[in-house]
């Protein structure tokens, strides 16, 4: 076995033991492919208000420019599909939202997989990153031989479908890359473009981001009010999961085994009204460490008062 295999193979095994449910390889270098995507989908505006889309363009299609010296680009999947469901009538959440903040939980995860690293192998330099930089963590995904980007622009993975965070680690270590995943599997099934409240799926996989629900009630400033008719909300409070909750593929989800990701009770049995009765300081108490802090207590309250003229 050569040293860029036995490297591999740490990689590999490392992934596994600090939790992670998938691990592939890539060759660090530009996507040229995904480039053009890119600055088209921002050329139409999909982006909305998101403006941070725009920013560092080049070090988003090149990880070389993002890490100099980078080899290889390491991508991680972890679950996040909950053994409990919210109680019938209860405002949405994102199932991502239902536990720990998944920056706080993976990021730690990224620190140990490089001190390990560098125990095991040596003097290696890397970053990781989990939905915090510039990396198109679906396409390197893709790259990594890990599934393909469905319709709906998520990550599919054939076997486990697509509740999994992305984390990705950019590192100057040759490695032997996985084979990329090249076939698509989504083929004439359209039920995430069918089931989309506000049309924000268009064809050729392209998603108009200044549709989606996730940018209205998380994304769009918690000041900004945003134009939907009558039951386009659907009931969601805080994020959507209409397109992966109707994807065939998502019949292999299983429950995750990490405790961090555990439903905090108060997102599966808040009602409106106790919804609306909370108090910013009981807010902040309660989901101190959760996602729901993006958009914070004024967003919450825009979103209920969205969901209360629009049912």
């Amino acid at each position: 076995m050569s040293q860029i295999e036995k490297h591999t193979a740490i990689v590999k095994k490392l992934a596994g033991q600090l939790g992670f449910d998938f691990c592939g390889i890539a060759q660090a270098r530009r996507l040229e492919e995904d480039e053009r995507r890119l600055a088209n989908w921002l050329q139409k505006g999909y982006q909305g208000e998101m403006q941070y889309m725009e920013n560092y363009f080049d070090l988003r299609v090149d990880p070389t420019r993002l890490v100099p010296g980078a080899r290889s680009v390491i991508t991680l999947l972890l679950n996040y599909f909950p053994a409990e469901q919210q109680t019938a009538g209860a405002p949405r959440i994102s199932k991502y939202a239902f536990g720990k903040d998944y920056h706080l939980v993976i990021k730690e995860k990224l620190q140990s997989f490089l001190v390990e690293l560098k125990e095991k192998i040596g003097a290696i330099e890397g970053r990781g990153f989990v939905d915090s930089a510039p990396v198109l963590e679906r396409a390197w995904a893709r790259e990594a031989g890990l599934g393909w980007i469905g319709k709906n622009g998520n990550l599919i993975h054939k076997k486990a479908g697509s509740f999994y965070f992305i984390a990705t680690l950019i590192t100057d270590l040759t490695l032997s890359p996985d084979n990329p995943f090249t076939r698509d599997f989504c083929g004439t099934c359209n039920r995430c473009v069918e089931a989309c409240p506000t049309s924000a799926i268009l064809p050729e996989k392209v998603i108009d981001g200044s549709r989606c629900i996730s940018y209205f009630t998380i994304e769009l400033k918690s000041h900004l009010k945003p134009t939907l008719e009558k039951g386009q909300l659907d009931g969601w409070l805080f994020g959507c999961d209409t397109c992966q909750d109707v994807c065939p593929w998502n019949r292999f989800s299983k429950p995750n085994a990490n405790n961090n990701f555990k439903p905090i009770p108060e997102i599966l049995q808040l009602s409106t009204s106790q919804w609306e009765e909370m108090t910013e300081e009981t807010f902040k108490k309660i989901f101190g460490n959760s996602p729901l802090q993006r958009t914070r207590f004024k967003g919450i309250r825009r979103n209920l008062q969205l969901l209360k003229e629009l049912e």
